[in-house]
C-alpha cells in the first residue's frame, strides 16, 4: 500500500460532490478539505496548536521557500518539517514550481529545470525535478508535489502544449528519483514502498484547453499516483472559465484517488469545486485579507477598516463562534489595525481560517445528509455577491 491512501464514501445524487478520507502516516483527512498555508513552515499569525483548536486536518508548506530560508537540511537535521515547526498532523508540500514561476525574469525554464534568483538576496539556484523531490523527502511531508509548469493566462496553444509535454516528463523524473528513494529504504517502488512514509501526487495542465487537459490528464493517470491534482487555474482566468475547465477536468481524473484544486480558497471557488468532484483546496487567501484587514463572514466580507465599524462594538460575524468573535469587537479589531498592532492579524487570521474550516465541516454533513445543493443556496444567500 502506498503511504497516501483515499476512501470514497459517498456522491452527492445530483452533483458531482462526494465525501471521502485521505489516510496518511500523520492521521486521516476528512474530504472536502481546505488546507490552511503554512509558507515557511507556519501559518502566519498562528501557532501550530491554535491551527489544529480550529479544526485544520492538514497544512501546505513551500518547498521552495524552505529550501532558500532556512535550507531543507536544516529541515531534515530538525527531524523534518513536522518536528521543526512542532505540528503532528498531516502536511503536504508543494513542488516549488508555482513559486519559481511567479518570479518571471528572474527564472529561466529548461528540460534541465529551472534556473532562477532568489526573491530574498538575488542569488542563482536551480531546482530540477530530481532536486525539488530531494528537497521534499528531506522535509519529510506526508504528500509531495510534482516538480511542474505552470503556464499563465492568457497563452498561445503551442506554448501550453509544450508545457504540458514538459511536465509529463517531469513528473516521469519525479516518480523515478521518489521510487529510488523508496527503494533505498528498503521499500519496491514509490507504489508499494514499506520503508517509505511519503507520496507523490502528479498535476494536470494545459491551461483552458479541453484537449489538452484532456491529454494531460490520461499522462498523468497513466502513473497510477495515490493522488492527482488540477494545476495551472486561479492564474488570472475569469471564474467562470475556470469553473467550465475544472468540471471537464474531474472527468478525467480516477474516481478512487483523491482530487487536489490548487490554490484556490474563496468561498464560491470552494463551493463551486467541492460540486464539480474536488477534494482538496488551498490558499494563501483567508490568511492574506486578515492581515490587511479584511474577514470573511456568514453575511459576506467586512472591511474592517471601515470608519463605519469605529463605534460598532459587535462582533465580526455574530453567527461565528470563533474565539475572535466571543471575545472582541469590530471597534476594537479595528483599533488594532489602525493602530498597526501585531495582535490585528492574529485575531483576524484566527476568524477567517475558522469560517473556512466550518463552512467545509458544514459541506461535508450536507454531502453526508443528500442536501448539499440545499446548503450551497443557504449560504450563497446569506454572504451575498462573491
Amino acid at each position: 500500500m502506498p503511504a497516501v491512501t483515499f476512501e470514497l464514501h459517498k456522491t452527492d445524487t445530483r452533483t458531482k460532490a462526494r465525501r471521502g478520507t485521505v489516510t496518511t502516516p500523520h492521521g486521516k483527512i476528512e474530504t472536502p478539505i481546505f488546507m490552511p498555508v503554512g509558507t515557511a513552515a507556519t501559518v502566519k499569525a498562528m501557532r501550530p496548536e491554535e491551527v489544529k483548536e480550529l479544526g485544520a486536518q492538514i497544512i501546505l508548506s513551500n518547498t521552495y521557500h524552505l529550501y532558500l530560508r532556512p535550507g531543507h537540511e536544516i529541515v531534515r537535521e530538525a527531524g523534518g518539517v513536522h518536528k521543526f515547526m512542532n505540528w503532528d498532523l498531516p502536511v503536504l508540500t508543494d513542488s516549488g514550481g508555482f513559486q519559481v514561476f511567479s518570479l518571471g525574469k528572474m527564472r529561466k525554464i529548461s528540460e534541465e529545470g529551472v534556473k532562477f534568483q532568489s526573491h530574498i538576496d538575488g542569488s542563482r539556484h536551480m531546482i530540477s525535478p530530481e532536486k525539488s523531490m530531494e528537497i521534499q523527502h528531506a522535509l519529510g511531508s506526508d504528500i509531495m508535489m510534482a516538480f511542474d509548469e505552470c503556464a499563465p493566462w492568457p497563452a498561445e496553444r503551442k506554448y501550453v502544449e509544450q508545457s504540458l509535454e514538459l511536465t509529463t516528463r517531469w513528473l516521469k523524473r519525479c516518480k523515478a528519483e521518489h521510487d529510488r528513494y523508496a527503494e533505498s529504504l528498503g521499500g519496491e517502488s514509490q507504489i508499494l514502498g514499506e520503508g517509505c512514509n511519503q507520496s507523490l501526487f502528479g498535476i494536470m495542465q494545459g491551461g483552458t484547453y479541453p484537449d489538452l487537459r484532456k491529454r494531460s490528464a490520461e499522462q498523468v493517470v497513466e502513473m497510477d499516483l495515490p493522488g492527482y491534482s488540477i494545476g495551472g487555474l486561479s492564474v488570472g482566468e475569469p471564474k467562470e472559465l475556470m469553473y467550465e475547465v475544472m468540471d471537464e477536468c474531474v472527468d478525467w481524473l480516477p474516481k478512487d484517488k483523491p482530487r487536489y484544486l490548487m490554490g484556490v480558497g474563496s468561498p464560491d471557488c470552494l463551493f463551486e469545486g467541492v460540486e464539480r468532484g474536488i477534494d482538496m483546496f488551498d490558499c494563501v487567501l483567508p490568511t492574506r485579507i486578515a492581515r490587511h484587514g479584511m474577514a470573511m463572514t456568514s453575511h459576506g466580507r467586512v472591511n474592517i477598516k471601515n470608519k463605519q465599524y469605529e463605534r460598532d462594538f459587535t462582533p465580526l460575524d455574530p453567527e461565528c463562534d470563533c474565539y475572535t468573535c466571543r471575545n472582541y469587537s469590530k471597534a476594537y479589531l479595528r483599533h488594532l489595525f489602525k493602530c498597526d498592532e501585531i495582535l490585528s492579524a492574529m485575531l483576524m487570521t484566527n476568524h477567517n481560517l475558522h469560517f473556512l474550516v466550518k463552512t467545509m465541516e458544514r459541506i461535508r454533513q450536507a454531502i453526508d445528509e443528500d442536501r448539499f445543493p440545499e446548503y450551497k443556496r443557504e449560504f450563497y444567500d446569506k454572504y451575498g455577491r462573491f
